[in-house]
C-alpha cells in the first residue's frame, strides 16, 4: 500500500514536469535547451519522487493508527486506501477530509499545472503560419495527452467523489483501469511515436512472407 500510493502521487507530479517540458519544447524551441537542462531535469524528477515519498507516507501511516476489526476481508483486488479505511471500527470522516484534501492539493495541482501548461500550447500552436508546424507540435504533444487523459480520469473519478458514491463494483473497475490497462498501454503509447519503432513495424508489415 505505500509502494502503490508513493508511486501513484509520483506519476501525478512527473506527468506535470513532462507537460512543462512539452510547453518548453514548443512554446520556447530557441531556449529549450537553456531551460530544460539536465539540472533542471533531476530537480524536477527529485522533487516528483520526494513529493510522493514524504505525503503518502505520512497519509498511510497515519490511516494505519486506526483500530481494525472484523474479518479484514478487503473488499478489492488489492490493498487500496478507501477499502482500507472501510474497515475501521471509528468514526473515519476526519480521516475522509484529510485525504479528500490531500487528493485536491496533491493530485489536482499538478493536473492544473498540466492544463495550464497545455491552453499555453494550443495557443502558440494555433498562432503558428505552417500547417506542418501545427502538425508536429500536435504529434509531440499527442501520446503524452492520452496518458493524462486515462492516468487522471481514473484517478479523479476514484479519489475526489464522496463516499456515498463509492461502491466496491465501481472502484475495482476504475482501478483496474489506472493500476493495470493505463499503465500496460504507455509503453505502447509512447513507443508507436517513436520514428525508428514505426519504420520498423512498416518493414516487418512490408516484408514478403518466403516461398514454400
Amino acid at each position: 500500500m505505500y509502494i502503490f500510493a508513493i508511486l501513484g502521487l509520483t506519476e501525478c507530479c512527473l506527468l506535470a514536469a513532462m507537460a512543462y517540458d512539452r510547453f518548453v519544447a514548443i512554446c520556447y524551441p530557441l531556449h529549450y535547451t537553456l531551460l530544460m537542462s539536465p539540472h533542471l531535469c533531476l530537480k524536477l524528477a527529485a522533487a516528483s519522487w520526494m513529493t510522493g515519498v514524504v505525503v503518502e507516507s505520512a497519509q498511510i501511516t497515519w490511516i494505519f493508527t486506526l483500530p481494525f476489526c472484523g474479518t479484514g476481508r478487503i473488499e478489492h483486488f488489492f490493498c487500496d486506501i478507501m477499502p482500507v479505511v472501510k474497515l475501521a471500527c471509528v468514526d473515519t470522516s476526519q480521516n475522509e477530509i484529510v485525504m479528500f484534501a490531500i487528493s485536491v492539493l496533491f493530485i489536482m495541482s499538478p493536473c492544473f499545472l498540466i492544463l495550464c501548461s497545455y491552453v499555453r500550447i494550443l495557443v502558440t500552436i494555433l498562432r503558428m503560419s505552417s500547417a506542418a508546424g501545427r502538425r508536429k507540435a500536435f504529434s509531440t504533444c499527442s501520446s503524452h495527452i492520452l496518458v493524462v487523459s486515462l492516468f487522471y480520469g481514473t484517478a479523479l473519478f476514484t479519489y475526489l467523489q464522496p463516499k456515498a458514491a463509492h461502491t466496491s463494483q465501481t472502484d475495482k473497475t476504475t482501478a483496474l483501469m489506472y493500476t493495470v490497462i493505463t499503465p500496460a498501454l504507455n509503453p505502447v503509447i509512447y513507443t508507436l511515436r517513436n520514428k525508428e519503432v514505426k519504420e520498423a513495424f512498416q518493414k516487418v508489415a512490408q516484408r514478403k512472407p518466403p516461398r514454400q
